[in-house]
Order: C-alpha cells, then structure tokens, then sequence
C-alpha cells in the first residue's frame, strides 16, 4: 500500500477541499441573487420620487431623465417637402337627369347668382377671380347653347348690317 506524503515542514497543514458541484452551483446562485438586486426598483425613472416634496416646495424638481432636451426637426434642413395639392372636391350633382338645351338655358337665365354679378359689373364693381371664372363660363355656356338652338343675339345682326352697309358703300365707289 502506498503511504500518505508527508506534511511539509514549514507551513500549516491545511488542506485544500475540492468543493462538489452541489457547493458551487450553489455559491452560483448567491452571486446571481446578490447580482440581480443591486440597482434601481423597477418604474424609478417613469415615476420619480419627489424628495424636495417634505423639504419645502422650494425648487421645483429636475426631470430625472436623461438626453437632450432640443427638439428635432423631422425634415432634413434645405428640403422641403411637395406642396400637397388641395383635394379636389366632386361637383354636387343636383340633377342626374339631363336637361334639353331650352332648358338649361331657361335655367341659366332666370339664375339668381348671374344676375347678381351682372349687376355689380355694371355698377363698376369688380370681381373676385372666382366670380369672374364663373361668370365667364356661364356665359360661354349661355353663347353655345343660343347658337345650337339658333337663336341670334341683336349685337350680331348689327355686326352683319353694318358689314352690308361696307360692302355697298365700297361697290358704290
């Protein structure tokens, strides 16, 4: 048999112990535990402690958290983003039936608004550019429909007699 090894002269006889795999996964848990507490209680820096609260009101407290308070511009500087175009609104459709061309005109020429506008031209008045674009499509409106229904304006057959009265004062000569 073979005999223990003899304690060395000079030094304590200490023996160093293998701890079991129980002992240090044990040891394991006690630094993680020790590990996990240390730090903040959860929600410290959504709810903050007041501390000057029982000291007297005197200060108001500092936001606790931390960063940059400046604000920041969401569009790059220089670029500006496309204008955008205001949504074109659907013209109410207040008939679906279509109206014959003596009624639309019927219609065009009894209209409140037209004759409104009229009057304040002729009283010197001027008009916005939204009166005045409706106004002149109206009339453009009003014009097709007397020439597809045939009707003639009294300026025009001045127009065409004075044009005869030309031509005959130039043959004369």
């Amino acid at each position: 048999m073979k005999q223990p090894a003899p304690a060395q002269r000079g030094k304590p006889a200490a023996k160093n112990k293998r701890k079991s795999r129980e002992e240090l996964n044990q040891e394991a848990r006690d630094r993680k535990r020790d590990k996990k507490h240390s730090g903040l209680k959860s929600g410290s820096r959504a709810n903050p402690e007041t501390q000057n609260a029982s000291k007297g009101q005197g200060k108001q407290s500092a936001d606790p958290r931390t960063g940059s308070k400046k604000p920041v511009a969401l569009v790059a500087e220089g670029k500006t983003l496309p204008a955008k175009k205001p949504a074109a609104q659907p013209k109410p459709k207040a008939e679906k039936v279509r109206l014959t061309p003596e009624e639309e005109l019927a219609k065009l020429e009894n209209d409140e608004r037209l004759d409104k506008l009229l009057d304040r031209l002729e009283s010197g008045e001027t008009l916005s550019g939204e009166e005045q674009a409706w106004l002149d499509e109206t009339l453009d409106r009003i014009d097709e429909l007397m020439e597809t229904l045939g009707i003639a304006l009294d300026d025009d057959a001045d127009d065409e007699q004075a044009e005869e009265d030309m031509m005959r004062l130039l043959k004369g000569n």
